[in-house]
């Protein structure tokens, strides 16, 4: 025992680990109303750390002016056109839910025209599994397209009508990413110690921590960009309406392994052969497949790896439950919580499986 600690009693230590989860508790409830301002300025730490570092070694010592260039360089990278996409999002959603109101774009037709674009065969077949009443399911799926451009355009604006909340939680995201680039490390050191592991197991988890949580937010959000932005490319080549939003929402579903872009591109593409647009609708169908998919298969493991990849079931089952739990922000926290599991698990693994190799030895 050191003799410059102070011996802690059973009873002492249970007080202290009592009073500190009470405190931690409280601590998280008192700064709940900015925890997703706090985890973007986290994530954008984490993620322009190795940029800091790299301008703080033309300018040694000069701490504060290093993470404030770093900070100049993400709001010229990442947030400006950010803000810039969502002015320009909220006016293109609306366009096209106000040409789909207005009948301009019917999705009823081009699915009127596909059922009589079907083969007799394939009409009874449909009939035999219960789908002849079409109408009911053309007014499902002009419901659920309405549905989906209404909750996007609401979403939109309640950020624009809370703009005063909106730039504080921005300003805070910020403000604290300036100070975890100054003074990330020491951070960090501070978090290890506190750790109560080996100072081997300590480093091997928040290295590997680290590395997951970069290589998947790399990853994921890379081909979202990529792919919403070739999505959109060529949506407006094609002369398809509201080929920004289309993008951007790409860009969203590329969240969801596989399948993602598809939902998009692909009724589209269909929609475009249904009303006469047959070789867009073709050169869409295309494009979808050998071009925007194939940024997923591509792109991706070379961002991520194969030791740090998380399996994209993973990837899906945690990014729809943390939409369902977290609202937007849960795009991120859920990967980035199972990218702590797969961590933390690595650790244990390798820590028992070392333990068992010198027990047996």
């Amino acid at each position: 025992m050191d003799e410059g600690k102070p011996s802690t009693s059973g009873l002492e230590w249970n007080f202290l680990l009592v009073l500190l989860a009470i405190v931690t508790l409280a601590f998280a409830w008192l700064i709940e109303p900015f925890l997703g301002a706090i985890l973007w300025g986290i994530i954008l730490a984490v993620l322009f750390m190795p940029l800091n570092k790299r301008i703080l070694g033309f300018l040694p010592g000069r701490l504060n002016s290093a993470a404030f260039l770093t900070l100049l360089i993400i709001i010229a990278l990442v947030i400006a056109p950010a803000l810039a996409l969502g002015v320009a999002l909220v006016g293109e959603a609306s366009e096209v839910y106000e040409r789909l109101r207005s009948g301009e774009i019917d999705f009823a037709q081009a699915f009127a025209a596909a059922e009589k674009a079907l083969p007799t065969w394939m009409r009874e077949q449909l009939e035999a599994y219960g789908f002849a009443d079409t109408a009911s399911i053309r007014e499902r799926l002009y419901a659920g397209v309405t549905n989906v451009l209404e909750f996007l355009i609401s979403q939109l604006f309640k950020i624009g009508q809370g703009a005063i909340s909106f730039f504080l939680a921005l300003g805070v995201t910020l403000y604290l990413t300036f100070f975890l680039l100054r003074d990330g490390d020491a951070l960090a050191r501070k978090i290890e110690t506190a750790i109560p592991l080996h100072a081997e197991q300590r480093r091997s988890l928040l290295a590997k921590f680290i590395v997951v949580i970069r290589a998947t937010i790399n990853g994921t959000g890379v081909v979202a960009i990529l792919q919403g932005a070739i999505g959109g490319f060529i949506f407006y080549m094609l002369d398809i309406p509201g080929a920004l939003l289309w993008g951007v929402l790409m860009g969203f579903l590329s969240l969801i392994p596989a399948i993602g872009t598809g939902l998009v591109w692909a009724p589209v593409a269909i929609y475009l052969m249904v009303t006469g647009a047959l070789w867009d609708g073709i050169i869409l169908a295309l494009c979808g497949v050998f071009i925007i998919s194939m940024v997923d298969n591509v792109v991706r493991p070379i961002l991520v790896g194969r030791e740090t990849r998380i399996p994209d079931y993973i990837v899906l089952i945690t990014t729809l439950s943390g939409l369902q739990l977290f609202g937007f922000n849960g795009i991120i926290i859920g990967p980035l919580l199972a990218a702590a599991f797969l961590a933390v698990w690595h650790i244990f693994a390798e820590t028992h499986g070392s333990g068992d190799a010198q027990a047996s030895a």
